[in-house]
């Protein structure tokens, strides 16, 4: 209630979608998955980009049936706008060709899994296109998409196919074991400036693009806990989760002071949110939103490449 009171003073109309229940099995003629999945993250689901809102193909078999949850909202923008179009990317099969069989045991050590990240070597195969929503930042008339572990080079390629009109990147973060969705590892603060994950650094030949453009990549500061909170299974750095509402402003989690203070000594306006009690449900300030509509115009923030 804090978080939707913290939005509605500063102009941000809030929509909620339509829960549905969670905690019913499910299944395809090629699957079948105890439970669902679909706590929190309109992050992981809905991608917008201009006046388009793109349903992910997302990649695990529970999350499948996730974009029912918004359908009712999807339908409601599209009655409202005559320009808003609704995409939905092809739905993946998720058969078991889709998976690296025994990749997630835990007889692998942390030091396999990183040579394995380092080597772009992930739990996903190439058998279809396989990507997750909260995997792609935009830029603008770019878009910056981490290959991982929730998307493919299948299916970078279909957004590459998809959005003619954009410029696609893939990025990967050689320091992350489990790369799964680039905001807690990458984020963008402001126009010039980018926080990266000082454990999962952007690699040196991909910084190009940033560089060659004058922005700068900083460290993104220390989580304040050591540990992430009770039954919560993202990593401490759900610190830098934060969420942009304008170029001078910031919402960051409440307890996450030393956040606060970098971003707030890098000229931003930060608005504490009291948020790490839901960090259970699948991430923090920026999976749990996902914005539709924004005012302003389409900018190339990359010119030189």
């Amino acid at each position: 209630m804090i978080f939707l009171i913290c939005f509605i003073k500063r102009g941000v109309k809030v929509d909620r979608p339509t829960p549905i229940d969670f905690n019913q099995k499910t299944s395809t003629p090629d699957w079948e998955a105890e439970t669902m999945f679909g706590c929190m993250p309109p992050r992981d689901v809905l991608l917008t980009v201009g006046n388009e809102i793109l349903e992910a193909t997302m990649s695990y078999r529970c999350r499948w049936f996730e974009y029912l949850c918004y359908r009712p909202l999807l339908q409601e923008y599209y009655n409202q706008d005559p320009n808003m179009r609704h995409e939905s990317a092809p739905k993946p099969r998720l058969t078991d060709k889709d998976y690296r069989k025994d990749y997630l045991s835990d007889k692998i050590g942390i030091q396999k899994r990183l040579e394995w990240t380092e080597d772009k070597f992930f739990v996903t195969t190439e058998e279809e296109p396989l990507f997750d929503a909260a995997d792609v930042l935009r830029f603008g008339k770019d878009l910056v998409v981490q290959h991982g572990f929730t998307t493919n080079l299948k299916g970078i390629d279909w957004l590459k196919r998809h959005y003619k009109d954009h410029r696609v990147h893939a990025v990967n973060f050689p320091g992350d074991p489990y790369p799964i969705h680039i905001d807690a590892t990458f984020t963008p603060i402001k126009e010039g400036l980018i926080i990266n994950n000082p454990q999962r650094r952007l690699p040196i030949e991909q910084r190009k693009l940033f560089e060659d453009n004058g922005w700068e990549i900083v460290d993104s500061a220390q989580p304040a806990h050591n540990e992430p909170p009770p039954l919560c299974y993202s990593s401490t750095w759900l610190s830098m989760n934060v969420l942009v509402l304008d170029p001078k402003t910031v919402c960051v989690e409440k307890s996450e002071v030393y956040q606060q203070e970098q971003l707030d000594k890098l000229g931003m306006e930060v608005v504490p949110v009291e948020l790490r009690d839901a960090y259970a449900f699948g991430g923090g300030l920026h999976c749990c939103t996902a914005d539709v509509y924004r005012e302003g115009t389409l900018k190339d923030y990359f010119p030189k490449q």
